[in-house]
């Protein structure tokens, strides 16, 4: 996933060894390298392999769609500051666009898109660790004026429900408004529906997670008992998009699945010997790309390799999950509010790089 990209950190990762099929070019640490990587990994594999073809490289470099983010936001941002890591908005879009994606997002009559999840990547300035920040679909925040992709203004708006902020006004204002709640510059923004999330777990042969409890869910039909399942790509959206199935069925109770499902897949993927399949490899980034929207600094497979080679330190399994601090609203029950100062305290700790203190990790609102 070139712009200012980390500097990765100080782990060799020659230190790491993994067994499986042997590196096209014979290089052992690039064979290494490759495994330690998660979604745009393959990226990377493709454009090293030597036997590659132009043809391969071009349908997924189309594949992939951009967004001008920094021209659509202009100078009115935070500020980027030196020991900041870097910063990622990942989006799970509920678009009904497309046959597929309207059958997965359960058809009916809705239509356009939200932001069905949404997190906050952080990656701390030369470090192996990441945290990502869940953002409650829920959550009402104050919308900043935006500019829309025809050109036109939408004014600022008080108690809006965030995950209305896609469908009204797009993934740039999405962007601002996450700026303007956190004070964290964004660095890149990360999109990928209904239909490519199921499509990359297909093609990964599914994801394997230890349910925590039964989940029976009505509206999506997922029903499964507590312990491990292999998920396939279809169980797998359900299993993310569930909230009638567990704790009060709220956005709250849900979060916690797919934090856990998120370091499943990265894990999975990592441990795959995508080196010795370069049919599997294709495959993979074909699902990976085909529904995959960025910002236009990372639309490209150059740039989304080379920013895949920046976080080289990054391991997932060492990937710390939080949900923003919330509380319930006290007009409307439904809905939920940052939470101070532990909100506060948490976007600090992000903008700063610092460590994020335990009690800006601990939600009035739970959703249990």
């Amino acid at each position: 996933m070139s712009h200012d990209a980390m500097t990765p950190g100080p782990r060799d990762s020659r230190s790491t060894s993994h067994g499986g099929g042997r590196n096209r070019r014979g290089t052992p640490r690039k064979r290494r390298r490759g495994l330690k990587i998660t979604l745009s990994i393959v990226l990377v594999l493709l454009l090293a392999a030597g036997g590659t073809v132009w043809w391969l490289y071009s349908h997924l470099d189309k594949n992939i769609k951009g967004v001008d983010i920094n021209k659509a936001l202009g100078d009115d941002r935070p500020e980027k500051l030196p020991t900041s890591g870097q910063n990622l908005l990942v989006l799970g879009s509920d678009s009904r666009a497309g046959a597929e994606n309207k059958a997965l997002g359960g058809g009916g009559s809705v239509g356009g898109a939200r932001s069905d999840t949404a997190m906050v990547v952080h990656i701390p300035e030369g470090r192996s660790r990441a945290v990502a920040v869940s953002i409650p679909r829920d959550t009402l925040v104050t919308r900043p004026e935006c500019t829309k992709a025809d050109g036109s203004t939408t004014p600022s708006a008080n108690r809006v429900i965030f995950n209305s902020v896609y469908s009204q006004v797009g993934p740039a204002c999405v962007v601002k408004t996450v700026e303007k709640m956190s004070g964290v510059r964004i660095d890149h923004y990360l999109e990928i529906n209904f239909a490519g999330f199921k499509d990359l777990v297909d093609a990964i042969g599914g994801v394997t997670v230890d349910v925590p409890q039964d989940i029976h869910d009505t509206s999506s039909g997922l029903d499964l008992t507590a312990g491990p399942h292999k998920l396939d790509g279809t169980q797998s959206l359900s299993y993310v998009r569930t909230r009638h199935g567990i704790g009060d069925g709220s956005d709250l109770g849900r979060i916690g699945l797919q934090q856990q499902f998120l370091l499943a897949l990265l894990s999975e993927v990592k441990s795959q010997d995508l080196l010795s399949s370069p049919t599997n490899s294709y495959k993979i980034a074909n699902s990976a790309t085909k529904s995959l929207t960025t910002d236009s600094g990372l639309a490209s497979l150059k740039s989304l390799a080379e920013f895949a080679r920046s976080m080289n330190g990054v391991d997932p399994s060492t990937m710390e999950t939080i949900m923003l601090p919330v509380e319930y609203d006290k007009q409307d029950p439904n809905r939920v509010v940052a939470a101070q100062p532990q909100s506060g305290d948490l976007w600090k700790a992000i903008r700063k790089d610092g460590t994020i203190p335990e009690s800006a990790k601990k939600s009035p609102a739970t959703g249990g």
